[in-house]
């Protein structure tokens, strides 16, 4: 029988009464446990990005779903993978829309079928992938997402905090990290919210450094669209080259691209290479 560990009386009892630092350090605590969960279920994310990453080369797609604070962190990071690694192959999904991003929508959990809906209209297919996100393990919408992915041929995976939960048993990749109760009864938004996003940070990093979005440890993808990350491609320019900041600066202004930069600077060295030889 499944155990719902997430909403368990964590023990700590009337932390409204403490004082504040007592509270911080509690807190602070539980947090580290946390990270260790995650250190544990090291082996289950890995064997979830190796088969992704197949899913990608063939160009497939990652489609994140989940509701509330899962959903919520699912979206940050399929964001945050365009500005990072240039690619837009990470689709986050939350049950009640866009709307649910900035407001609760509790009751859209629930919905099984806006959960397929979605999915549907995202063009789903055997050659993507569909991770599941749930602290609880029996979210109703995410289940849905799930069953319909499975019905379709897509890779399926899930993150949960609980044991033996619906959501584990259902997917092909479950990623189980047992977090234990929260300090706020039930408030998977803390620790539980937390190794989530640890999580999804190791799929998307890993999947995508594995794809070759990584060279030298530097996000050679990086979209050029503010100043700081044009100052973080010239640096990088730079480093991996011998150009002068000027030099540098022209040639990312011409090709607007780190990646594309760094091959037309090692062409122009090998060329004067191969004419010095001569």
């Amino acid at each position: 029988m499944s155990r719902w560990i997430t909403e368990e009386d964590s023990g700590y009892g009337a932390i409204e009464k403490w004082d504040t630092q007592a509270l911080l350090e509690v807190m602070h605590q539980e947090d580290k446990k946390a990270v260790e969960a995650v250190g544990a279920a090291l082996p289950q994310i890995a064997a979830f990005v190796d088969a992704l990453v197949e899913r990608l080369q063939a160009g497939g797609r990652l489609m994140y779903v989940g509701a509330g604070t899962s959903g919520r962190l699912g979206v940050l990071d399929s964001a945050e993978c365009l500005p990072t690694f240039g690619t837009q192959q990470v689709i986050g999904l939350i049950a009640g829309g866009d709307a649910a991003l900035r407001a609760p929508v509790e009751a859209a959990e629930d919905d099984e079928e806006a959960a397929c809906q979605q999915l549907r209209q995202q063009g789903l297919s055997q050659k993507d992938a569909v991770f599941g996100i749930s602290a609880s393990g029996r979210t109703p919408y995410v289940l849905s997402a799930m069953r319909y992915a499975r019905s379709v041929g897509a890779l399926t995976g899930a993150f949960t905090a609980n044991p033996d939960t619906p959501l584990e048993r259902l997917v092909e990749y479950p990623i189980v990290v047992l977090t234990g109760p929260e300090v706020l009864t039930g408030s998977t938004r803390l620790k539980a919210g937390t190794a989530t996003k640890l999580v999804l940070n190791m799929i998307s990093t890993a999947a995508f450094a594995r794809m070759g979005r990584v060279q030298g440890g530097r996000m050679i993808d990086l979209q050029l669209v503010s100043q700081k990350l044009r100052s973080r491609a010239l640096r990088y320019l730079q480093e991996a080259t011998s150009l002068s900041q000027e030099e540098a600066e022209a040639l990312l202004r011409e090709t607007g691209s780190l990646r594309i930069a760094l091959q037309k600077a090692k062409d122009q060295r090998s060329v004067a290479a191969h004419s010095d030889s001569e």
